[in-house]
């Protein structure tokens, strides 16, 4: 079993940075990729960023150029920087793990999912 847990969540004003992180234990073995996924109010849990294992990344178009996604292969963590915040970006943010070198931007592509950390941006 894999465990992830999230943190740096909270309340900011729009245009306000908050940096996400996300730590995993248990049974990984080999090379995996990660991501993040956001949930609104009433929508459909949708893609955020994706880093392979090679830190190879990929972004929705939504958060292009004001999100940035990083990965510490050694700690088995996985952040998410979120610059110029929004008030659309308000959602509960995920992270989760492939068990494989590149998870991509389905959510079918990840093998385990983090409780989620809740980001709140007000106008």
């Amino acid at each position: 079993q894999v465990q992830l847990v999230e943190s740096g969540g909270g309340l900011v004003q729009a245009g306000d940075s908050l940096r996400l992180s996300c730590a995993a234990s248990g049974r990984i073995f080999s090379s995996y990729g990660m991501g993040w996924f956001r949930q609104a109010p009433g929508k459909e849990r949708e893609f955020v960023a994706a880093i392979s294992w090679s830190s190879g990344t990929q972004y929705a178009d939504s958060v292009k150029g004001r999100f940035t996604i990083a990965r510490d292969n050694a700690k088995v963590a996985v952040y998410l920087q979120m610059d110029s915040l929004k008030p659309e970006d308000t959602a509960v943010y995920y992270c989760a793990i492939g068990l494989r070198n590149y998870g991509g931007i389905l959510s079918t592509g990840y093998d385990y999912w983090g409780q989620g950390t809740q980001v709140t941006v007000s106008s």
